[in-house]
């Protein structure tokens, strides 16, 4: 396991900040071989998401080494809380640094006496939805399905069988 600190996003951090939203954003290219998903700058969107209304808090992961190399939010709604979004440095994933990421913003959830910790990984991210199972994000709150209008070339697989109906991802 790496060893990282989890500390508050400080104004330094922001180019470390686009730089993992960036990968996240190519994470998300890959999984759905769609090389237009987030447009032309993918390091954009973090200067939105930035400014969300509804973001409570942003942490970083902080590597002895190789400086900040995690990134975890806090949406809040009422008294129910979203992790959006959690992203690891590609080359640090499988250390830790996401287990010790979302322990920190159960504790922050639990300070803050929210009810609830909820998040929304993409239905194709196996290893994302593997890793918060093992964090114990166990409980099925919530369900989203798509009905795909045909307005963009898609690439869907056959998906997960839940309720036994087979769903595409």
């Amino acid at each position: 396991m790496s060893t990282v600190s989890v500390r508050p996003y400080r104004p330094a951090d922001h180019s470390a900040g686009r730089r993992l939203w960036g990968e996240l954003t190519q994470r998300h290219r890959e999984l759905y071989d769609d090389p237009g998903y987030g447009g032309a700058d993918p390091t954009a969107a973090f200067e939105e998401y930035l400014t969300r209304l509804d973001l409570s808090g942003v942490w970083v992961a902080d590597h002895p080494e190789d400086g900040v190399i995690g990134l975890v939010g806090l949406i809040i709604d009422g008294r129910r809380g979203a992790v959006e979004p959690i992203v690891v440095a590609d080359g640090h994933r499988g250390e830790g640094v996401a287990t010790a990421m979302l322990g920190f913003l159960a504790e922050e959830a639990r300070r803050r006496d929210l009810t609830a910790l909820t998040v929304t990984p993409e239905s194709r991210n196996v290893e994302a939805i593997t890793c918060l199972h093992a964090a114990g994000f166990t409980v099925l709150s919530s369900v989203e399905l798509a009905l795909d209008l045909g307005r963009r070339p898609r690439s869907w697989r056959d998906g997960p069988r839940f309720l036994d109906l087979d769903f595409r991802s």
